[in-house]
């Protein structure tokens, strides 16, 4: 399935989905309308893939894009003939993400970074961290302001990570971490970023395109 990849070893999958008005950052149409709201689903995808080939000119890092909505023309449409895409596929956010890992492992992926792109605070040398620090730690975790995570890494697939897990709650770090634990798998955490999902959000996108830094401390975090 990989085969046109490069050599890399490293292989990072962006999550997203094509920016259809009206099934797209659905919790922003009362602020944003549905145009609105597709319209931003389409620059912070953008935004990220930009942030995704400043990694590629530094690191052999392969990517694929894994997408809902849409179709692969539409996509290729959108975001050109030279990317690799795939369908997520069928089920909740666990299986279509590790269904995209077991791809990227049985394709002889030594290290496997996933991503989404409600997160503009992700740059080129956040992912360029997660994987250094993937020669060290068996799992790779960047912690959310609201209890999730914006990136997993990892060397080997892990299906039990992806199980059991109340995905779009306050809880999913919080659970994956618990599972790490249990399996005795070596973790580490990224910095703290803020995911753009709701209206009250829209300021962190607004920083991150004035050329703002995307990391936030303590005090940015009580909104």
């Amino acid at each position: 399935m990989l085969q046109s990849l490069s050599n890399s070893k490293q292989h990072l999958i962006i999550f997203t989905r094509y920016p259809e008005p009206g099934r797209t950052k659905t919790r922003l149409i009362p602020a944003l309308g549905t145009v609105g709201a597709a319209n931003l689903q389409r620059q912070m995808t953008e935004h990220t893939i930009s942030q995704v080939k400043e990694l590629q000119q530094a690191t052999n890092v392969s990517l694929e894009v894994r997408f809902t909505g849409g179709n692969l023309q539409l996509m290729q449409n959108w975001l050109g003939l030279d990317l690799v895409y795939q369908l997520q596929g069928e089920g909740d956010l666990g299986l279509r993400m590790a269904r995209s890992l077991f791809d990227a492992f049985q394709s002889e992926m030594k290290q496997v970074v996933i991503i989404g792109t409600d997160c503009p605070g992700v740059n080129s040398r956040i992912l360029t961290k997660a994987f250094e620090q993937l020669h060290s730690f068996d799992l790779v975790l960047g912690p959310a302001i609201d209890g999730g995570y914006y990136l997993i890494g990892l060397r080997r697939f892990i299906g039990e990570l992806f199980a059991n897990i109340d995905w779009g709650t306050s809880q999913v770090l919080q659970q994956t971490v618990d599972i790490a634990v249990k399996l005795n798998l070596l973790h580490t955490y990224l910095s703290l970023l803020a995911d753009v999902d709701l209206p009250e959000d829209l300021p962190i996108w607004e920083q991150v395109i004035k050329g703002e830094v995307g990391v936030w401390d303590d005090r940015e975090l009580e909104r």
